[in-house]
């Protein structure tokens, strides 16, 4: 059986290679959302604060800020990724004997995000007086350095407008980890502006399609340039490359007895 499921190996064996993992979700960042939570002007008093623990992302904020991420666990866990006949929208990992799934249902569980059918964004559109015109009046596209400066400032115009600004925040720069380079979608900015519809969507499968499409292709890249830096038989023996989405729902997979010291 073993055998059969290492003839399904997406990178063979004698393949393996040692790899530097960068990972892009920034638990870390939870710090700054306590921040700039906690010191809203007087007259939003705690209120904010409530309301954000209240909606979506909520229940992040009672993770740890130091979360331990093990990049060379999840590069041997990647290694072992197997083809199979399961719906496309999932990976499957031999860990030792068995064939471990990894998909939305175990995405769900582990991240308590909303699942469901993503409704068309280009729905939202453009109004008055939103948050994007109060906060970022020249700016079409947003960068997370932009609202990172925002937030750090702290100064907020209206009601809730930490919460929206925060929420926007940790969906990108946490939950997505999308690359630093990538503007904010303005449908975004759109959609928190009412914050029950926000609450309401179903980012456990947004978030999700970006994760798994990143899990499944952050190795296959790294072998298309391995093969190009290659000349002869000689290999760069230690490479780097990158992993986007939430990459911290890996570690739960369970290691069962797997000798990761290959």
């Amino acid at each position: 059986m073993t055998n059969r499921l290492k003839d399904l190996l997406k990178t063979p064996e004698g393949d393996w290679f040692n790899g530097k993992l960068t990972r892009h979700d920034h638990f870390k960042a939870l710090a700054r959302i306590d921040d700039a939570l906690n010191r809203v002007p007087e007259d939003f008093t705690v209120e904010d604060r409530l309301r954000f623990m209240a909606l979506c992302f909520g229940h992040f904020m009672s993770m740890h800020r130091e979360l331990k991420f093990s990049g060379g666990f999840i590069h041997q866990l990647l290694l072992r990724d197997l083809d199979h006949d399961g719906p496309t929208d999932e990976i499957r990992f031999l860990l030792g004997n068995h064939m471990v799934r990894f998909s939305n249902v175990e995405f769900s569980l582990i991240t308590g995000l909303r699942f469901g059918v993503v409704p068309d964004t280009s729905m939202y559109v453009a109004m008055e007086n939103v948050i994007h015109q109060r906060y970022f009046p020249r700016h079409d596209k947003v960068s997370l350095d932009d609202l990172r400066v925002v937030l750090t400032r702290r100064e907020f115009q209206q009601a809730y407008d930490a919460v929206k600004l925060c929420l926007i925040y940790m969906l990108n720069w946490i939950l997505m980890g999308v690359d630093q380079r990538l503007k904010i979608p303005v449908w975004q900015f759109w959609l928190v502006e009412d914050l029950n519809p926000f609450d309401a969507f179903p980012w456990g499968t947004h978030v999700y399609r970006h994760s798994i499409f990143s899990f499944k292709h952050a190795l296959p890249r790294q072998r298309e340039e391995r093969l190009q830096q290659s000349q002869g038989d000689v290999v760069l023996s230690v490479e780097g490359y990158n992993i986007y989405g939430l990459s911290h729902a890996l570690l739960v997979i369970p290691q069962l007895d797997v000798d990761f010291g290959t």
